[in-house]
């Protein structure tokens, strides 16, 4: 479904991205793992449209989109929830779910949106609260079900489980994974290298902006150096 192949990106001077190259397969979780400042929001947000590369190919089922613009990006089945979860602060949940859906004119966006507190049902009870007042967790929730009203074929997940208690770490990432199996294809970067081995099908490891090590998502675990280095010795 996705392939980037030979990417380099960065923030001026700066290069990030050092000639990458990874594939996601259609109906799989995919994860991108790595410390901080691996470049593994950047590669994200090149996804996305947001930074532009400067070498390389951006592939969407298919066709090349390296310069196509975020919002043309989003409207062709990709979605973005961000590190950091970027929910609209002051507008209320409901707000924050029906701009998830703003590109779409289909008339299943109610049902979509049953859909989304069926999965959160503590965000159809604060559907009338300020996104700002919800806890970690539930913004979390919410960033997940803004990004599933616009009905992706590819969901972007940059670090879900970023400084959320662990009860709340395990629903997200069962969550993550009945996204998965309702058909949705999942790009996951996580530094909770533990929880995103067990879940993801295929494994990317990243340092300075390179691909060091790829393979099965169990093989990966088990690799003597990601389990020192993200796995304090232990396999996953």
């Amino acid at each position: 479904m996705l392939k980037l192949k030979n990417l380099v990106a960065g923030y001026g001077s700066i290069v990030a991205l050092k000639s990458i190259s990874l594939e996601v397969a259609q109906g799989s979780i995919v994860t991108l793992i790595g410390a901080n400042g691996a470049g593994k929001t950047t590669t994200m947000r090149t996804i996305m449209g947001l930074i532009r590369p400067s070498q390389g190919e951006i592939l969407f089922e298919g066709r090349d989109i390296t310069k196509f613009k975020t919002h043309e990006i989003a409207s062709m089945g990709i979605s973005l929830v961000p590190e950091g979860r970027s929910i609209l602060a002051r507008m209320t949940v409901l707000e924050n779910l029906e701009m998830g859906a703003y590109q779409r004119k289909d008339k299943e966006i109610e049902s979509d949106m049953e859909k989304v507190f069926g999965r959160f049902p503590i965000l159809g009870e604060r559907k009338s609260q300020l996104g700002g007042t919800l806890s970690g967790g539930q913004q979390q929730m919410l960033a997940i079900g803004r990004a599933l009203m616009a009905r992706p074929k590819l969901m972007l997940l940059d670090e879900p489980s970023m400084g959320l208690a662990p009860l709340v770490v395990s629903e997200i990432f069962k969550v993550i994974k009945e996204i998965s199996a309702g058909g949705t294809t999942v790009l996951l970067v996580e530094q909770n290298v533990r929880q995103a081995i067990k879940i993801a099908d295929y494994a990317y490891v990243m340092e300075t902006g390179k691909i060091v090590l790829e393979g099965n998502a169990r093989d990966v675990g088990r690799d003597p150096r990601v389990m020192e280095a993200y796995l304090g010795g232990k396999q996953a």
